[in-house]
This record gives structure tokens, C-alpha cells and sequence, in this order.
């Protein structure tokens, strides 16, 4: 037994730090979606380097489509219609004050990019005054006061009086050292529960601030070599059979860029559902006074992964709005190994997280009625024996 009592006690001792480092990192992630924005805007200087490139083109391409058609209506004898003409020149303008360009389509799809993210910040604030009154009703939980209290060791006269509904000071010596070793249980117990569904949680929010970082990473990969090319795309639309090239360059800027705002969206989605997920959490503490392993978290946890492997279908839905045509082999590598990745890791949540709450029914009723005491027919005793 006391071997056991020892490998559980390392094991809550090394969930805990690796908890907060969790929750560190992924603050980190979120945060450095402001990194990948400053980034974009550090590289859209490079496409000036290539207007010059671009503008010998357009000059040299619309050199001979000009030829090409006023040749034509010269050996007919026809009248020069200059209207065509115009084209290869507007183009060529456009070369000139590409940065301008950017600066326009940017312009005039930021709109969509600032009211998706304030749906995001809105279910932010929302979750974050819910955890706040969440973690206010778990202060207020007899069992916390019991096992961790105000200054984070326990109430150990509480827990007595709440098992055995007696005075602590009618506790004989020898009976108080076996009561010590039940709270101690107990006390462990709650903690490493606790513990284990944190860790869950914060390695699960890891892979979705991931999966969101992955996601925005790749759209700004694509739109920084589309801007810097952008020149060269103008100059080549000039000649004739590569009209089609600068509807296509414009199709896919557009559709790269709304990458964020559907991610944003579906972010807030998933917020929604945490929100709510949350409440009935809350509803549950003031209703049994415990929050515990129960379906009610196991749904988070399988929201969690269905937002994981979501994320990956944000350039699908951005597709429905503006069809730039065309496969995305970068974006089908990232997703299929992410999603192998993800139905690994939601197999062994599945069969981890239930053998959990097995547990946790199984020797609730020996906890909260005699601690420890009822070695004799426990329910874990009989798990460790392999009964």
C-alpha cells in the first residue's frame, strides 16, 4: 500500500508544474498570432523589388499586343479601336503602384478580419468571467475547503466532522493516526483527480491554439508569395493567352485572406460551446457541490478534438465564398498528418478518460462516506490486484 501511496504522490507532484507550463504555452501560441501579423507587414516591401521585373514585362508584352492589333486593323483597313488598347497600360499602371494594390485589397477585406476577431474577443471575456465564477463556487464547495482550503493544506477538523459528523476532539490518539492517513488519501485523491483532467484540458487547448497557429501560418505564407510575385503575375496577364492570370492571382489573394476570418468564426464556434459547456459545469457545482470526472468534461474533451481537426477545414469553407480552383498539396500534407495525429491521440483519450470515470464512480461512495477505511471490499484494491 505504501508503495502505491508513494508512485501516486510522484505522480501528482510531477502533473503539477507540467500543468502550469501547459497553460504557459498555450499563451504562447495565441500570442503569437500578433507575431505572424508583424510579419506580413515586414515582408511586403520585398514586392517592390520585383515591380521592376514586372514592368519590363508588361512593357515588353504590351509592346506586341499592341502590335499585334493595330497590325490587324491596319491590313483591313479598318478603323484602330483604342479601347482594347487601354488594357496593357492600366496593367502596367497598376505594376508601378503594386504596394498601392496590396494596400487597396487589404483595405477592403480587413472589415471581415476585424468583426470575426471581436466575436472571438467577445466569447473570451464571456469564458473568462465564467472560470471566474466557477472557480469562486469551488471555493465555496465543502470538499475544497476540506482538501485545500485558504492556505492550500486542508481543513482537517472539517473533513472529520463531515465523515463522521463528531466533535474532532473526541478523536482518540490510535484513531487519530488512521484518520490521518484518510484524510492524507483523501486530500491526494482530490488533488490527483483534479490534476488529471487539468492536464487533459491544457494539452488539448495546446493542440488547438496549434492547429489555429498552423492554420494562420500558411495563409501568411501564402499571401507573402503571392504579394512578393504579385509584379510578375501583373506582366505575364499581359500577353495573350495569360489574360486568365490575373483573375486567378485575385481569386486566391482573396481566398487566402479570408482563411482568418472563417478560422475566426469557427473559433468562436467553439467558444460558444465552451461557454456552455462551463455553465453546466457550474450548475453542477452548485447542484452536487463537486465538480468531477463526468461526461459532462468528457464532451469538452471530444469538443476539443473535433475543433482540432475543424481547423483544418477552414480553407474548404473559404472556398465556398471565392473558388480560386486548383489543389493545395501543402495544406493536404499539414492535414493528413495532423489528423493521424488526432485520431491516435482521441483513441487513447477515449480509452484513458473512460477507464477514469470508471474509477471515479467506482470508489466515490467509499471516499465521501469512511475515507479509507474500507480497504476490505475497495474498489481500487480490487483494480490493482487484477480482480
Amino acid at each position: 500500500m505504501k508503495k502505491w501511496v508513494r508512485v501516486i504522490v510522484m505522480i501528482t507532484a510531477g502533473l503539477i508544474p507540467q500543468i502550469t507550463k501547459a497553460q504557459a504555452v498555450a499563451n504562447e501560441i495565441q500570442s503569437m498570432q500578433s507575431v505572424l501579423d508583424k510579419l506580413f507587414n515586414d515582408m511586403m516591401p520585398l514586392c517592390s523589388q520585383l515591380i521592376g521585373v514586372g514592368r519590363g514585362i508588361a512593357g515588353f508584352a504590351a509592346t506586341w499586343y499592341i502590335a499585334s492589333r493595330v497590325w490587324r486593323h491596319i491590313s483591313n483597313a479598318e478603323p484602330i479601336d483604342f479601347y482594347p488598347l487601354f488594357r496593357p497600360f492600366v496593367i502596367g499602371f497598376a505594376v508601378i503602384i503594386f504596394p498601392s494594390v496590396i494596400a487597396m485589397i487589404n483595405g477592403v477585406m480587413q472589415p471581415t478580419v476585424t468583426a470575426t476577431t471581436s466575436m472571438v474577443t467577445d466569447s473570451d471575456k464571456a469564458i473568462t468571467q465564467l472560470l471566474a465564477m466557477k472557480e469562486a463556487a469551488i471555493k465555496n464547495t465543502p470538499t475544497w475547503q476540506m482538501f485545500v482550503g485558504a492556505s492550500g493544506e486542508g481543513d482537517r477538523d472539517k473533513w472529520y466532522r463531515y465523515t463522521y459528523h463528531e466533535d474532532p476532539s473526541q478523536e482518540g490518539m490510535l484513531e487519530g493516526i488512521g484518520n490521518s492517513v484518510s484524510f492524507a488519501m483523501s486530500k491526494l485523491y482530490y488533488n490527483m483527480k483534479n490534476s488529471i483532467k487539468e492536464w487533459l484540458s491544457e494539452i488539448l487547448k495546446i493542440l488547438y491554439e496549434a492547429a489555429a497557429l498552423c492554420i494562420n501560418t500558411i495563409r501568411i505564407f501564402h499571401l507573402v508569395v503571392l504579394a512578393i510575385l504579385g509584379p510578375l503575375a501583373f506582366g505575364i496577364s499581359v500577353f495573350d493567352g495569360f489574360q486568365h492570370t490575373l483573375t486567378v492571382w485575385i481569386a486566391r489573394y482573396i481566398n487566402f485572406f479570408l482563411w482568418l476570418p472563417v478560422a475566426n468564426i469557427f473559433g468562436a464556434i467553439m467558444g460558444k460551446i465552451q461557454e456552455n459547456m462551463l455553465k453546466v459545469d457550474i450548475s453542477q457545482i452548485h447542484d452536487q457541490g463537486n465538480t468531477f470526472f463526468s461526461p459532462t468534461d468528457i464532451g469538452y474533451l471530444i469538443f476539443m478534438i473535433i475543433g482540432i481537426a475543424g481547423y483544418f477545414t477552414v480553407p474548404s469553407v473559404a472556398n465556398y465564398i471565392i473558388h480560386a480552383g486548383g489543389g493545395n498539396s501543402l495544406l493536404h500534407k499539414v492535414s493528413s498528418g495532423f489528423r493521424s495525429a488526432t485520431r491516435t491521440a482521441s483513441s487513447s483519450l477515449s480509452s484513458n478518460a473512460s477507464s477514469m470515470v470508471r474509477d471515479s464512480y467506482g470508489n466515490t461512495k467509499n471516499i465521501m462516506q469512511s475515507g479509507y477505511e474500507g480497504k476490505g471490499s475497495d474498489y481500487f484494491k480490487d483494480k490493482i490486484s487484477g480482480k
